[in-house]
């Protein structure tokens, strides 16, 4: 059974000696529910399921680092971390810059409103002339500057707020995965609603620094993420969190 644990120390920069080869190094924010949250000081969620079973089959320790969302990537390039498990989404930007596992979630981007304004956003060409929020650091505002009407959309980055803002109606709606929107619906007292169908296939994977020990990491856990796939693992792990596959498409 992998040894856990939680840290922020790596985080701050307090900690400067590298751990050993096998304890892998896994960068989450901690408040992304379902996918990474701290409950009664538990660090808990789909994410941590995921490299518990990655980890037990690679026999390797594993030691959760949580920071801000937007600080996860940089901590990657720095080798604070050795990867990501916070719903990272390939893109070629980042497919340029790093080693990618195989996706181990397929999902797609989905506009919240508030409650009773449902019907004021049907498609993403309803988005023009409103202000969407999205989370900094997410590849969700790129999605929406790829919209044929982009340059009628005022998007604004957040950290948090987000829900509430979009509730009160300081924004017209914020954009998120399907899935964590759903979620986010459920648990939060907050009048929200989803606004149309999802848009634009996402595809979420483990991200590693793209050299040569960062490649022979990436494929030790590519093989393990296989095998999480045929025996059924992986899907196990989604029907706890969600009630649905969302591993696959």
């Amino acid at each position: 059974m992998p040894k856990l644990f939680a840290s922020t120390a790596l985080a701050l920069g307090l900690v400067a000696s590298p751990l050993t080869a096998d304890t892998l190094r896994v960068g989450m924010s901690g408040g992304y529910f379902p996918f990474t949250f701290v409950q009664q000081d538990v660090l808990q969620g789909f994410e941590v399921d995921f490299i518990n079973a990655v980890t037990e089959i690679t026999g390797d320790d594993v030691e959760y680092v949580t920071m801000s969302f937007s600080g996860l990537i940089g901590a990657l390039e720095s080798g604070r971390i050795d990867t990501v498990a916070n719903q990272i989404t390939i893109t070629p930007e980042r497919e340029a810059k790093f080693a990618f596992s195989q996706p181990y979630v397929i999902d797609g981007a989905q506009v919240v409103v508030k409650k009773g304004n449902e019907g004021s956003i049907t498609s993403t060409d309803d988005l023009s002339g409103k202000t969407v929020a999205v989370n900094l650091g997410s590849n969700f505002e790129q999605l929406l500057r790829e919209l044929p009407n982009a340059d009628e959309i005022d998007i604004k980055t957040y950290e948090s707020n987000i829900e509430q803002d979009t509730a009160l109606g300081r924004v017209d709606a914020f954009v998120m995965d399907r899935v964590s929107s759903a979620q986010v619906i459920q648990e939060s007292p907050l009048p929200l609603a989803l606004a149309g169908k999802p848009f634009s296939e996402i595809q979420n994977a483990l991200p590693f620094r793209d050299d040569e020990a960062g490649q022979v990491l990436r494929d030790k856990i590519d093989a393990a993420i296989t095998q999480l796939k045929e025996d059924g693992t992986l899907t196990e792990i989604s029907q706890k969190w969600f009630g649905a596959d969302i591993t696959a498409n």
